[in-house]
């Protein structure tokens, strides 16, 4: 758990008077916080428990090595060393995939905005309804190319 008296800075909760640096409350002073202080904490935990409001403040970075990792990264080395055509070939399919992610990220995106922007019965609303349905044939395309991609990634593995 984080020390309560770190709270403040984790929460990021600055007092500003006037034209004076931001401070910080820590116990019983209030210190000048400096707009280029970074808190970096760090812990021998192996999976850390942390409570949501600190999850919710905080960016949780993971350097736990594992076997598989390893095995992947050891693969792409002698991939790239013994033939670059498929390593190059397994990148373009990794930005592919990621582009994939992105656009199904904004279509759901987009439909939330729709529904929330819109107004009487979304059953009669014509507009969201063909956009509901293009949304639909666009994730279907993706979902087919994922798995095309998904293939070749096994087949050059």
């Amino acid at each position: 758990a984080i020390d309560q008296s770190l709270w403040p800075v984790v929460a990021r909760q600055t007092i500003k008077r006037g034209k004076a640096a931001p401070t910080v409350k820590l116990g019983d002073h209030e210190v000048d916080l400096d707009p280029r202080f970074r808190l970096f904490l760090q812990t021998k935990l192996t999976n850390p428990h942390f409570p949501p409001e600190v999850q919710a403040e905080t960016t949780l970075v993971n350097f736990t090595v594992t076997q598989e990792g390893l095995e992947d990264q050891l693969l792409a080395l002698a991939v790239s060393k013994e033939r670059p055509d498929l390593e190059e070939q397994k990148q373009v399919l990794i930005q592919e995939q990621t582009s994939y992610k992105l656009k199904i990220r904004d279509l759901e995106d987009s439909i939330l905005v729709q529904l929330a922007g819109a107004e009487g019965d979304v059953l009669e609303n014509i507009t969201l309804i063909e956009n509901l349905e293009a949304s639909k044939k666009v994730a279907s395309s993706i979902a087919d190319k994922v798995a095309v991609s998904k293939q070749t990634e096994v087949s050059i593995n």
